[in-house]
């Protein structure tokens, strides 16, 4: 089993002299002013919850957009600032972009045309061309940090995400020595989704400038190798699982992402999260029976009205749970510029108050929103108040949730979880639901809450041991280990 001492002493043993430099569009530290002056947060993001522990592990330089509003009064002349602020281990290196740049590439190209396009919930991807041009030019700007922050060493490059499609073969170009890997977070579509995007090419061969190419299941493997031998004039190895194109060969495998599964168990025992839960519990009032949560971005792929019709239909079912059944629901804004973003917000916000409406009692709702963000160790404390976690995405790369429920919670717990999210491949433990189908899903709550509690414990024992095994720190070294093998 991989820890974070062993994953360092790895890295320091075989990539010596390498730099090891991890991008991301997102940076796991954002400054930001506040009533007492500069604070620094950690952002609500999968990624970066997952990455932060092992670049804290590897000593590296993570390069990100620094998006918040005192970011640049921290850096350096580099723009480079040293974090964790409280214990610093690793450099993050910002780069910046004006309004327009960030609305083109990342609200325009990346979030209204990747991501619907590699998402199978039935929204229609915007292909903007001034949206593109944008995208390929800050793509430009990240490889050229990167290459900057490379400078005359040789180094392991590990990008993040569909954020950054273009950089692989902008890095190789320059520099071809460079050992360089992509993380693919989210599903990769089926060819046939996939081929009305006018770029596809570019995107494919950005792609394949990379040595790894890693997604988090088998599944997106194969519909990438599918989708390269439709698309272009390539060598597709489906056996090895391996392209070779402009003389390059690209490896394609699937490493499912993971948490630090330790730290968030060894967290949820103290007594600092005991207090922090009674807080919780006091301040949001959840003096009831049973309790549900559920942790997302508001955000159409994640089936939040899907959820709620359930929870409609669940009550409406079963009314002795009236008064005893709670489920609160922290969701962070997201992309808010982005209609479909805000008309999804709308939605939810109207159906929470009509089932408010209809149920709720002098003294309990059924639904409690959370807007507000909360940290970490926030989420481990409300974990731990909670009978069942409810993940009910519509399609999902991974989600991490599931797996930061499962570390944080006692045995005796449910985890219901959608079928069409990496995670259910790894966790058949799981309450399975199409979150399509609200009658399922209701009788499914109902499951949960009255499964016998010897099941239940059997149940969690066995998915905190596959998430305790695969944590992120195999994950890191699995990823590593491969890119040592290409010679």
């Amino acid at each position: 089993m991989w820890t974070k001492e062993s994953l360092k002493q790895f890295i320091e043993d075989k990539l010596k002299n390498n730099k090891f430099i991890v991008a991301a569009n997102r940076e796991p530290y954002i400054h930001r002013y506040g009533v007492d002056g500069i604070e620094c947060i950690k952002p609500a993001s999968g990624v970066t919850t997952s990455l932060d522990p092992v670049l804290q592990a590897c000593n590296g330089v993570w390069v990100a957009h620094g998006s918040g509003d005192a970011d640049k009064k921290v850096v350096d002349k580099k723009d480079r600032v040293a974090v964790p602020p409280d214990n610093p281990t690793y450099t993050l290196r910002r780069l910046w972009m004006d309004k327009r740049e960030e609305n083109g590439y990342y609200y325009g190209f990346s979030n209204e045309t990747l991501w619907p396009l590699c998402h199978t919930v039935y929204e229609k991807p915007k292909f903007n061309e001034e949206d593109w041009n944008y995208y390929k030019t800050i793509n430009r700007r990240f490889a050229d940090t990167i290459l900057d922050e490379i400078g005359d060493s040789e180094a392991f490059v590990f990008l993040q995400d569909y954020h950054l499609c273009l950089v692989p073969k902008m890095i190789k170009e320059a520099k071809p020595s460079a050992k360089v890997a992509l993380f693919w977070h989210i599903p990769w579509p089926n060819p046939e989704a996939f081929r009305i995007c006018p770029w596809k090419k570019e995107i494919l061969e950005g792609l394949l400038g990379v040595d790894l190419l890693g997604f988090h299941i088998r599944y997106h493997v194969d519909n990438f190798l599918e989708t390269v031998n439709q698309t272009l004039e390539a060598k597709v190895d489906k056996v090895t699982s391996s392209v070779v194109f402009g003389g390059m060969e690209t490896r394609i495998r699937p490493y499912p992402i993971s948490i630090d599964y330790e730290n968030i168990k060894t967290y949820s025992k103290t007594q600092e999260c005991k207090d922090l839960s009674a807080k919780l519990k006091h301040d949001l009032d959840l003096n009831f029976k049973y309790l549900g949560v559920g942790v997302d971005r508001i955000d159409y792929t994640k089936g939040l009205v899907e959820k709620f019709d359930a929870i409609d239909r669940f009550l409406e079912k079963n009314p002795q749970y009236h008064g005893q059944f709670s489920y609160v629901q922290v969701g962070a804004l997201s992309r808010i510029h982005i209609s479909s973003y805000k008309q999804i917000n709308d939605e939810m916000n109207s159906i929470v108050e009509k089932i408010n409406w209809k149920y709720s009692s002098e003294h309990w709702v059924p639904i409690i929103l959370i807007r507000r963000h909360l940290t970490p160790k926030e989420l481990i404390a409300l974990y731990k108040l909670a009978d069942l976690c409810i993940v009910s995405s519509l399609h999902d790369g991974m989600n991490l949730v599931a797996k930061e429920f499962i570390a944080a919670v006692d045995d005796d717990k449910s985890l219901i979880l959608s079928q069409f999210t990496g995670a259910a491949r790894e966790l058949p433990d799981a309450l399975f639901i199409n979150p399509y189908e609200p009658n399922g899903f209701a009788d499914t709550i109902k499951q949960a809450l009255e499964m016998p509690k010897e099941e239940k414990i059997e149940r969690m024992k066995r998915m905190k041991e596959i998430v305790a095994e695969n944590n992120i720190y195999t994950w890191a070294a699995n990823v590593i280990q491969a890119l040592l093998k290409i010679s």
